[in-house]
Parts: structure tokens; sequence; C-alpha cells
């Protein structure tokens, strides 16, 4: 009877009764790596500009049409710096298809206003528009860092990064203290905090002048000394303000890691270390590091865009394959985070149904909200496909649904990929405190996901 039970019920495992040692230690060499990545990645500018060089330290060279691309050989191109698309050319032609990764790299954060420089009553302040679903509350009274570019009019660009390295200023956006807000505390958390007050506190010390503005003016000061740049120039920026937080362990068995950005450049991290380890793979490998996904993959960097059609077209071009032909018998894992069960908020969760810390890749089914709107929701066979393929490599895994059937919902890049009409499915890591200024995720399942990731490209 033990055995029949064992037989026709299913159970999860943690993952960390199903590894042995050996793997241990690979799940803490993995979970290194990826804290560097992520500390030194903290807009999606960033987190492509050190995945390209990371690329070129894996062999790959930037692509243009018209190459000779033999099996085995190892691309990319990079859409204006802020997305990127690598492929490594398989033994059969594209006319098999292709097997693809897509992940995406940009994360919530607090874009500045094209005007957000002003000055109230002698303190300097930088206005704010944010970018992503956040919960507004969470970004006051944090140490915050300023990161971006600055294009000038003579058609240069000035990268600026301020509060990141040892010894610079950090930013922050103040809050009342409990004394003084009775009033702001009888609000919901969503009133508590508007966007309008997401301001960023920047400066104090007046410049010597009797004109007005003077803290201002001297804040100017400081950024023409240090970048040469005016407040006009900031017409023209991309500047943003992100958690001031170093990437860290969590827990004194140091088996989490604590940081910003986990949703969705942990399984960006693994995509890329996945198509840099493939070798020889039978169809052509592609890795997607996308942007715009948290505001809608709208825009030329997003996977709404042409920008991969382009990509793969060139690709098949040189294999004279028809684009189409490619796309229908092409697989796509979409490898986004999920929610992980949080046992402090049971109530949103459905216990059954949702992703645990250390169980491992959560593959998501469907995504979207309530009656399962904006989602592909991939079929039974592709569900059944995933499973042999981590099966037969034995890649720890679970099923995975984003809460209760009522209570909200997400979306990523899968259903962008399927209406091209190619196969796809969700799987990531599952995520504690999801979209908060500082995540968490296990280390084992940031190891599985890369190690799916690379099943994948090698089935």
């Amino acid at each position: 009877m033990d055995d029949l039970r064992k037989q026709l019920f299913y159970e999860r495992k943690n993952g960390y009764e199903q590894i042995d040692a050996s793997e241990h230690a690979l799940v803490e060499e993995y979970a290194q790596d990826y804290m560097k990545f992520l500390d030194a990645s903290k807009t999606e500018r960033e987190a492509v500009a050190n995945a390209i060089a990371l690329a070129k330290e894996n062999g790959f060279v930037p692509f243009e049409p018209g190459m000779t691309l033999a099996p085995g050989s190892k691309v990319y191109r990079s859409n204006r710096g802020k997305s990127l698309l690598l492929a490594v050319i398989g033994q059969e032609s594209l006319a098999q298809g292709a097997v693809i990764a897509g992940a995406h790299v940009d994360c919530p954060r607090l874009d500045l206003k094209q005007n957000p420089l002003y000055e109230s009553d002698e303190l300097a302040f930088f206005k704010t528009h944010y970018y992503g679903g956040i919960k507004k509350y969470q970004w006051v009274a944090i140490p915050l860092e300023l990161h971006g570019v600055v294009s000038l009019k003579d058609g240069s660009t000035i990268e600026i990064t301020v509060g990141k390295n040892p010894g610079e200023p950090k930013f922050v956006i103040t809050d009342l203290l409990p004394h003084l807000a009775q009033d702001q505390m009888k609000k919901t958390l969503a009133e508590g905090i508007t966007g309008e007050a997401l301001n960023i506190l920047i400066g104090s010390v007046p410049y010597d002048d009797d004109e007005k503005d003077k803290v201002k003016f001297a804040v100017l000061s400081i950024l023409n000394d240090n970048y040469g740049i005016t407040e006009e120039d900031f017409l023209s920026a991309e500047l943003c303000a992100v958690p001031a937080f170093d990437v860290t362990e969590i827990g004194f068995d140091r088996s989490m890691i604590g940081g910003y950005g986990h949703d969705d450049r942990s399984c960006a991290y693994a995509e890329l270390k996945a198509v840099f380890d493939v070798k020889d793979p039978r169809r052509t490998c592609v890795c997607i590091l996308a942007d715009k996904e948290e505001i809608g993959s709208d825009g030329v960097t997003g996977m709404q865009s042409a920008a991969f059609d382009c990509f793969m077209k060139d690709l098949c071009v040189a294999q004279g394959v028809d684009l189409r032909r490619c796309y229908e018998k092409s697989f796509c894992l979409s490898a986004d985070v999920t929610n992980a069960f949080d046992p402090t908020y049971p109530d949103v969760s459905e216990k059954m149904n949702d992703s645990r810390v250390n169980y491992g890749l959560a593959i998501a089914k469907y995504t979207g909200s309530r009656g399962k709107y904006d989602t592909s929701d991939a079929s039974a066979e592709t569900v059944g496909f995933v499973r042999r393929i981590f099966a037969d490599s034995h890649v720890i895994w679970q099923m995975a649904e984003l809460g209760k059937v009522d209570q909200g919902g997400g979306g990523t890049i899968a259903k962008y990929m399927a209406n091209r009409n190619i196969e796809t499915i969700d799987a990531g890591v599952p995520v504690l405190s999801m979209h908060a200024p500082f995540e968490v995720v296990g280390k084992l399942d940031c190891y599985m996901t890369y190690k799916g990731v690379l099943a994948v490209y090698r089935s």
C-alpha cells in the first residue's frame, strides 16, 4: 500500500532534501556569481552592458546581417543599449524552430520627471514619476542611488551614477514622524503616500547669491562642475532613483539572497549563464533580455516591438528559412518570477498551487488575472514537454499560480511570444516581497532556474 500511495499521490518536497553535498556546492557557487551580477545591474542599461561584457568573454560577437552563421556560432544584438538578444546557432536548420528563453531586465523604480529640480523652503528636491507597479510607501525613508544618462544637444551622452560607490552621497524621500501623522495614518496604504509626494531630497546649502532659489542654484552648480550639465539638459535625460541596498545573503543559514531587482534579473542571469554553457545545441538557442515588461512591454525595446522579429528574421535569412515556419516550430520558456508563498500573509494565496521558497523552478501554466485575462495559458502538451525535460535533467521544479483566483494576478512576456505562434510557458524564481525595494529569493531556486533553462536549451 505504501508503494501504491507513492505511485499515485503527487507530493512536493523541499529541494534541499533532494540534492547531495556536491550539488549544494554548485548552488552556492552559482549564487555568488549571480549576486555580483545583480549588485552591478541597478538599471536595464547596466544589466545589458554587463551582459554584453560577459557575452564577449564567452565568445559572442555582434551580429550583422549577411554574416556567415555556422553551427556553434555565437552572436548578439543590443537594442539601443536597453535590451539584448543572443543566439547560439544549432546543428539543425531554423526551419526546425529555435529554443528561446525570454526574461526582462527592467524593474520598478522612480524615474525623474523631465523638469525635476525645484526648491521649496530652502530645500532642493527632484520630482519623480514611478515606473511599474510599486507600493509607494515602501520607497520613503530609505537610501536611494541615482543612475542614468543625460543626452546633450551636441549629441554626446553622459552617464551618471551617484550613491553606488563608497564615500558617495545618497538620497532619500522623507516621511512624516509618527507624532504628526495622525491624519496620514487614517488613510489607506495606497493613499498615505501619493505619487506627487515621492520627491527626493538632494540638497540644503544655499549658494552665495542674493537671488531666489539659492539652494537649487547650488545643486545646479555642483551638477555642472561634475558633469557639465545644465537644468535644460534634464529634458533629454533618463535618470532614475533605485534603492541603495547592497545585495546580501539572508538568514543564519545564508540560504536566501536579499536585494533590489530579483524581478526579473534572477531569471535574466539564469538565461545568460545557460546560453553561455550550452555546447553544440541541436536547435538554435536564443536568449532575450527584454525591456519595458513592467509597464506592458510597449516601446521599441519591449517585447511588443519588432526588434525581436528583425533579429530572428535576419538569422532565418542567413539560412534561407521563412520566419513564420521557424516560429511555428519554436519553443519559448518565458523566464519570469512568481510570488512565493508567505506564511505571514496566507490569506491571499491558495496553498495547493502557490510556489514556495526552496522548492525549485516554478512553472506557471498561465498568469493573467481573475478569468485568465491577459495570459497565453500553455497547453497540456507544453506542460508535459517541460515535465519530461526537467525529469531527464534532474531539475527540481514546482507548479505555481499567482495567488487566489479573485485576488489579483500579473503578466509576463509570454503572451507576446505566444501571439507570434511560438509555443510558450512561464517559469521562474519564486520571490518574497516582490516589487519591493528589497526582494528575497532562495539560492536553490535561482540555481534550478538556470539548470531548467539549460535543460530546455539542450532539449
